[in-house]
């Protein structure tokens, strides 16, 4: 049987209005299957529209031009408040800055998506004592944000983002306010989720040995897609891709 893809982009454009007048294109033509089960990262340098495809990715904007499906449904033109349900039903996010609530326990914090979802309180205890227990922070539930390091503050952001059941995980720069040794065990961890629990996760990053973490590459540069496959041994096979983008 063939696989059907979580996330299914179709000739994905977008464009932003100028204060001036006229638009300025960022994304052109964009097409790209994600699996499920898979580890992606999608990467370019500043600027090149990564951050861009990442929103349209996580239901956080919508494309100028072309086809999403997630989950083989047609979110192209779906309200905001359509998005919000399908942000909060399908998908969990871990971002660079973790965005907690500084003021309420690792606990609450994991807790806080749930509420929304509108389950009752025994349930939402039971889950989030679940997911903080998978990111070995059990013993820190009654703690506030502000007392645990950079590293346990991204493990409780993705026990936060693992409480709602997602099948999928979008993680923004998730190393980014990391240094080099917590960053790679959160890494370290992100692999882990997707092999022993089988979660499909995009990465988005500017860094090469980042991306090497995950299972392939999407390798944006001025707005298109110059690479998409496996991770090469060398991160100069992404930047002749850019040169070779640069000619056209």
């Amino acid at each position: 049987m063939k696989k059907v893809p979580i996330i299914s982009m179709k000739k994905i454009c977008k464009s932003f209005p100028l204060e001036i007048g006229g638009s300025q294109q960022v994304l052109f033509d964009n097409t790209f299957d994600i699996y499920p089960g898979e580890f992606v990262a999608i990467m370019g340098p500043s600027g090149s529209g990564k951050s861009t495809c990442m929103n349209i990715v996580g239901a956080l904007d919508t494309a100028t031009s072309g086809v999403y499906e997630l989950y083989g449904k047609d979110i192209t033109t779906l309200s905001p408040d359509e998005l919000a349900t399908i942000r909060n039903e399908y998908i969990g996010f871990v971002f660079q800055n973790f965005n907690l609530l500084s003021k309420r326990s690792v606990l609450d914090n994991v807790m806080l998506p749930l509420m929304y979802r509108g389950l009752p309180m025994d349930e939402r205890l039971s889950r989030a004592h679940e997911m903080l227990k998978l990111v070995g922070l059990e013993k820190f539930e009654t703690y506030l944000p502000t007392q645990l390091s950079g590293g346990m503050k991204q493990r409780v952001a993705i026990a936060r983002a693992l409480a709602g059941n997602p099948k999928l995980i979008l993680a923004d720069e998730p190393t980014g306010a990391l240094d080099s040794k917590m960053g790679n065990e959160i890494l370290k961890f992100f692999k882990k989720l997707n092999k022993d629990l089988g979660i499909t996760i995009v990465m988005i990053t500017h860094e090469f040995e980042i991306a090497s973490y995950a299972e392939r590459i999407i390798h944006i540069y001025d707005g298109r897609i110059t690479y998409d496959g496996p991770v090469p041994k060398s991160e100069s096979v992404l930047l002749k891709s850019e040169k070779r983008a640069h000619k056209k």
